[in-house]
């Protein structure tokens, strides 16, 4: 099958790296959140890109779900010698990246050509998107003003109440290349585990993307990333309760819809099963809650199951 996935960071690796144990992952298209994007001592860094990149190469922390494996941070305690922030940890493995990154984009190199060339270098087999070359932030409206997404889940720790959240840039963005021609070829659309608001949300902003999701005749699955009124991890519940939306199954179907076809939720939300198809979207379960590498498999074949 051809298959797209939409993804953000470490919810989204989990089942890619199941998906490419059960599928071909020459077939897979993946395309990334960039509203988290940031600029740390003048350099681009892209973090959704990356933890996907790294997942798929082998090189992703598994504990910390982020950045390289086995990585060491004696720049970041250097910068700090120098005043420089270092709230924003970068990993002295992970400044390489963003090294290359940031001298490609300045070479004229768009976004999607440098995480090309990122990918290929790393050995990643599956194609990697951004959702966009042109720059999306995600910003929070907090009580003290607007905050940029990696203000808000790693400088704040999520702690800070949100009452507001937009995509800045994105009504200027286009679709990167490649996009909409893999959503419109796909024989199947799959959404990750990530937050609905600040991972997918982003994507589903640029124009053309809800669009293309609603004409591709290829079935679209989500896998939910709230079990029961909770996310899995991080924050996605509360940004979906700043946002309107339920912190639940039927919330995160309510997310995708009219578009999406079914909903994956776990085992322990069968009960909620009105719910969500009350929201237009059919819902089946499975174990969703992805601790280790036979779980990320066992998902990734129950989600190809549901779409056969």
């Amino acid at each position: 099958m051809r298959l797209v996935a939409l993804a953000g960071g470490t919810g989204a690796a989990k089942l890619l790296r199941g998906l490419v144990r059960v599928a071909e992952p020459s077939r897979l298209t993946i395309v990334v959140n960039t509203g988290d994007d940031a600029t740390v001592w003048g350099l681009a860094v892209s973090p959704d890109l990356d933890t996907v990149c790294y997942a798929l190469a082998d090189l992703l922390d598994r504990e910390r779900g982020w950045g390289r494996r086995g990585d060491s941070f004696q720049t970041r305690d250097a910068m700090a010698r120098f005043g420089e922030p270092t709230w924003f940890n970068l990993g002295d493995l992970d400044l390489a990246t963003h090294l290359h990154r940031t001298g490609l984009l300045r070479r004229g190199r768009t976004l999607a050509e440098a995480t090309a060339a990122i990918a290929g270098a790393l050995g990643v087999v599956p194609r990697v998107l951004p959702m966009s070359d042109a720059p999306v932030r995600t910003r929070l409206l907090g009580p003290e003003g607007w905050l940029d997404f990696q203000e808000y889940f790693v400088r704040e720790r999520a702690r800070v109440p949100v009452r507001a959240v937009r995509y800045e840039g994105a009504g200027a963005a286009a679709p990167a290349p490649g996009v909409l021609e893999a959503i419109g070829e796909a024989e199947a659309v799959i959404v990750c585990p990530s937050n609905p608001v600040t991972s997918i949300g982003p994507i589903l902003a640029v124009p053309g993307v809800l669009a293309g999701l609603g004409a591709t005749p290829a079935p679209a699955i989500a896998v939910s990333p709230i079990v029961g009124d909770a996310a899995v991890s991080g924050p996605a519940g509360a940004l979906m309760a700043a946002t309107g939306l339920p912190v639940s199954a039927a919330g995160v179907a309510r997310a995708y819809a009219p578009w999406l076809d079914t909903l994956m939720v776990d085992e322990a939300d069968a009960g909620r099963r009105s719910e969500v198809e009350a929201e237009g979207a059919r819902c089946v379960t499975s174990r969703t809650i992805m601790t280790g590498p036979e779980e990320e498999v066992a998902l990734a074949r129950a989600v190809l199951g549901a779409l056969a």
